[in-house]
């Protein structure tokens, strides 16, 4: 049985130390288990240039969205104010003047 930590990514146990990574000999990922206990207690949500948000973030979308049920759509370049990140598949939850409460994927908006 291994001291160190299992695999992130497959869970296996037979994980062993290499210089300061630690490596899965079944799935062959590398990483480092400083870092790698950080990263998993932080939610990070990232826009489309990579700029990392946080709550009350002001963010521009980048192309036109089409919204279901309604006639118009989110144009480009629409300011979304005071947004809140929350842990889905679209991860913004914000208010859009003449849409109302929405949700948006990070990947189509970039941080103002």
């Amino acid at each position: 049985m291994s001291e160190f930590a299992p695999c992130p990514q497959c869970k296996s146990t037979f994980t062993y130390q290499m210089d300061n990574l630690l490596v899965c000999p079944e799935c062959g990922h590398e990483w480092n288990p400083e870092e790698a206990s950080i990263s998993e207690d932080t939610f990070v949500v990232k826009d489309c240039n990579g700029n990392i948000l946080q709550n009350g973030d002001t963010v521009v979308t980048i192309k036109n969205l089409p919204v279901k049920g309604a006639t118009q759509s989110i144009k480009a370049g629409t300011k979304v104010r005071n947004i809140k990140l929350v842990d889905s598949d679209h991860n913004i939850d914000c208010k859009i003047d003449g849409f109302g409460a929405m949700a948006l994927k990070s990947e189509f908006v970039k941080k103002a």
